[in-house]
């Protein structure tokens, strides 16, 4: 399969944006400026059409900015409602909007009229009207990331170059807690990696119907990855505390930032990046962090250009993951926008008997071994592995299979990859090639 038909070039977008944050509503995608770009616009999945939002104010300077959705918003937790509110900060602007979808035929008077007042940036206030600022200098506000969290998603968590995170208490107003991360190198952190983990969407989804039930779960888990560090970050909303874990980082990825990553159920998939070399310093590659299985993947097929500084967004259905804009090798701002299957690289199912077949050659070439196998057993591997959401679990089956035909043999050939394969890719970095 070639790299080309692993995704889809779409309609260009209306300007070359670089380091753009873009926001999903629905069946929109909302693209909220860019490096030195104010300009705001909806594509509509459906479509495949764009439609002009509004500008930053003119003083705003976007060198590196974050755009969050407030999940605690009323209008933000009611599906059917066309209005959003989306959070802008970094560098020297804290700025809020009410979204009201650009694309809607049916808004009554009384819609349109609200329309009005939203779909424009406009300052963050407290309550007593009094502007907000997140950081006391410039710099520490800019190339950041952030999430909107805790058990009533009133919680903003922000990383910056400083390698702080602080958490925000959006009820209140206030900065709540700031601690520094467990991170050894010397330089900065910025354009990196940082999101919720699996057990949050899920507590998410669930707690509406939890909330009537048990107490709701207060310890709010994020991963973290920038260069070679990677970090499991977990809040204690009760203490007000954080904890650290470290992560592997594959090696074929630890020297990159500056990529685009999409979190799917189980999985963190990164998209190009940039190493900070002028020379050839730019990456087409696609790599996989398996949250569950705490491993890497990184894919023989890539993106058809070198890209990074672009931006990834899963869809509605998630069934599609789309990359906005970035610079390419020869480091030009590009309007490009384009969006691959999810599935292409969530699970094996599109893989062929013989593709599956070489996997498994790989795997007993690395563990050099000598193995005798047969023709049955890859039937009952494919056959396993379709059914499954990872090519990890061809590995799994590997198990299984040795556990049914060879339950009674501790030292067979199947039980011995097992083993071996477990201590082979913990000393690989957890870091496979596919």
């Amino acid at each position: 399969m070639s790299d080309q038909s692993k995704s889809q070039n779409l309609k260009e977008l209306p300007i070359p944006l670089s380091q753009s944050q873009c926001v999903l509503h629905k069946h929109e995608l909302l693209i909220c400026g860019g490096w030195n770009e104010k300009n705001c616009y909806s594509y509509h999945t459906l479509k495949n059409e764009y439609e002009f939002i509004c500008s930053y104010p003119k003083e705003v300077k976007l060198l590196g900015h974050c755009v969050v959705k407030l999940l605690g918003n009323k209008n933000n937790k009611d599906k059917d409602n066309n209005e959003i509110t989306l959070l802008s900060f970094g560098g020297n602007h804290v700025l809020l909007m009410k979204y009201v979808s650009v694309w809607s035929n049916n808004n009554d008077g009384n819609e349109m009229d609200n329309s009005k007042k939203c779909n424009q940036w406009v300052p963050f206030t407290d309550n007593h009207n009094n502007p907000i600022h997140f950081g006391e200098y410039y710099e520490n506000y800019g190339r950041l990331r952030a999430l909107n969290g805790g058990s009533n998603n009133h919680l903003l968590f922000i990383t910056y170059k400083s390698k702080d995170i602080s958490v925000f208490d959006l009820n209140t107003f206030q900065f709540i807690k700031h601690n520094t991360l467990p991170i050894e190198t010397s330089d900065w952190i910025w354009f990196h990696c940082f999101v919720s983990k699996l057990e949050n969407r899920q507590e998410i989804m669930k707690t509406n119907e939890a909330k009537n039930k048990s107490k709701q779960n207060k310890n709010y888990q994020m991963m973290l990855f920038h260069w070679k560090t990677g970090l499991s970050i977990e809040y204690d909303e009760d203490n007000n505390t954080f904890q650290f874990h470290q992560l592997p980082v594959c090696n074929d990825i630890a020297s990159f930032k500056y990529y685009a990553y999409a979190c799917t159920n189980d999985a963190i998939l990164f998209f190009g990046g940039w190493n900070g070399s002028f020379d050839e310093g730019i990456s087409k590659l696609v790599h996989k962090y398996l949250i569950q299985e705490n491993m890497w993947i990184t894919f023989k097929h890539t993106l058809p250009i070198a890209l990074y500084d672009c931006f990834a967004v899963l869809n509605e259905d998630n069934n599609h993951i789309h990359i906005i804009g970035g610079s390419n090798d020869k480091h030009n701002i590009i309007s490009t926008h384009m969006k691959t299957k999810a599935s292409r690289w969530r699970d094996a199912s599109h893989l062929s008997n013989n593709e599956i077949k070489l996997i498994i050659q790989y795997w007993n070439r690395i563990l050099k071994i000598k193995l005798g196998w047969i023709d049955e057993l890859d039937k009952i591997v494919i056959k396993y592995d379709r059914m499954k959401n990872s090519i990890y679990d061809i590995y799994k089956s590997l198990k299984i299979i040795s556990f049914f035909i060879h339950s009674k043999r501790r030292n067979s050939p199947l039980n011995v990859i097992a083993k071996k394969f477990t201590k082979k890719k913990k000393k690989a970095n957890n870091c496979f090639r596919l």
